[in-house]
């Protein structure tokens, strides 16, 4: 079987390489991939920018399967264009991809469904959204895709104010509308859960941390680090998170004629309330999946393809290594604000083979393997408890260098 895994990042190559377990052996493609992954598979040259030229592409050199890993690409229809090529994909349509192109429409959704979650108002001046903000704390959340850095938690009026103007003003993500949220508290978990268009096979929970610094500091990013599992989620709550979260989305969109298959991804707030949603996004999740693919003992690439074919995911089984996995993001200098390309990268022959080293920004440059982005790369280590891959992640993290590197110290660090 030929699997196209389209994408350049951690997440991508951890899917590369859960697909490369699979009993099936398949040959893999990658659409751009990135150093780390280009050793691993075939690159498959297409622009990942214009849905029609890769579909055609992927038409053209024989995929089976693909497997879409970032969000873009969702919202601008390539699984449409796939389908209209004859190509078997897992991932979400164009219309049903907005729960992540769209916060308000997911909102929609959320209220449509019953799904529990904060309160919100659209704002689409700087003077609305601070007359909508009822005190501090107040989040504010850019509409459209922003690489998982639209969010502010404001903690004043200057802050908020602020905020509103990069988003409305100076149209920082783009020309859309603003959300100001109701301020959830609690801790955060991420579910995310197989979908075929009638039903949700929820993945091991695992909880990011999504500041630049320790201690919850600094700015958002797209993640600094995860750990899988969270040990106060058990079998019977996250059995009701699936019921209660992704299933009736699940519902909800078959019943609007654009049935939902692919990753459903719920960033949740557990609160004194329950668990409410902060968000949802339509993949698999940047870097949670770095910590839930290694601990997958059940086949990928047969729960993805059950997810494509008549019949979906009923009857699927779901097997997980009771060990703990904890991965670490290594960035480059400036990150989340910038980034620095080229700076070399030593050490990643020192890393002993049981840790999983997975490239996200990284590039080949005259023999070397080059900083190429901000998250640059991703340590992920198991464990017999959190604590055991915690220690194994770090000592392998330390191993790797290049000038400007930044990583948080404490992620997992109370798990």
């Amino acid at each position: 079987m030929r699997v196209l895994v389209v994408g350049a990042g951690g997440r991508e190559h951890a899917i590369v390489r859960a697909l490369a377990r699979s009993p099936q052996r398949p040959e893999l493609l990658c659409a751009p991939g990135n150093a780390g992954i280009r050793a691993e598979t075939q690159r498959l040259a297409a622009d990942v920018g214009d849905p029609v030229a890769l579909a055609a592409a992927a038409a053209e050199s024989g995929v089976d399967l693909v497997v879409v890993g970032p969000e873009a690409p969702l919202v601008a229809g390539l699984v449409d264009e796939l389908e209209v090529k004859g190509v078997p994909v897992f991932g979400p349509k164009r219309e049903a991809a907005r729960l992540e192109g769209s916060k308000a429409f997911a909102k929609q959704i959320m209220a449509a469904a019953g799904v529990p979650t904060g309160g919100h108002w659209i704002v689409r001046t700087v003077e609305e959204g601070l007359e909508a903000i009822a005190g501090y704390p107040a989040v504010i959340k850019a509409d459209g895709l922003a690489a998982g850095k639209g969010v502010v938690i404001a903690q004043d009026e200057a802050e908020a104010r602020g905020a509103l103007v990069a988003m409305i003003e100076e149209r920082r993500f783009g020309d859309h509308p603003v959300l100001v949220e109701e301020f959830l508290e609690g801790d955060e978990l991420s579910v995310l859960a197989l979908c075929d268009g009638e039903r949700a096979r929820p993945l091991a929970p695992a909880r990011d941390f999504k500041r630049i610094g320790d201690g919850d500091t600094g700015p958002n990013t797209g993640g600094m680090g995860a750990f899988s599992p969270v040990r106060e989620i058990g079998a019977d709550l996250l059995a009701e998170i699936a019921r209660t979260v992704h299933q009736p989305v699940v519902d909800e969109l078959r019943d609007r004629g654009t049935p939902f298959h692919g990753v459903l991804y719920a960033g949740l707030m557990l609160t004194d309330a329950g668990p409410r949603v902060l968000e949802f996004n339509v993949r698999f999740g940047d870097p949670e999946t770095q910590v839930v693919l290694p601990r997958l003992r059940s086949d990928l690439l047969g729960l993805l393809w059950k997810a494509t074919e008549p019949g979906g995911l009923a009857g699927a089984e779901l097997e997980w290594d009771e060990r703990a996995a904890v991965t670490v993001v290594l960035a480059s200098a400036g990150y989340p604000e910038s980034s620095s390309s080229g700076d070399v990268i030593s050490g990643l022959d020192r890393v002993p083979p049981e840790v999983e080293v997975l490239h996200a920004g990284t590039a080949e440059a005259n023999g070397d393997i080059v900083t190429a982005g901000g998250r640059v790369l991703n340590v992920t280590a198991l464990g017999a408890d959190a604590g055991g891959a915690r220690d194994a992640a770090y000592a392998a993290a330390d191993m790797i260098e290049f000038d400007g590197r930044q990583l948080r110290r404490d992620i997992a660090l109370n798990a």
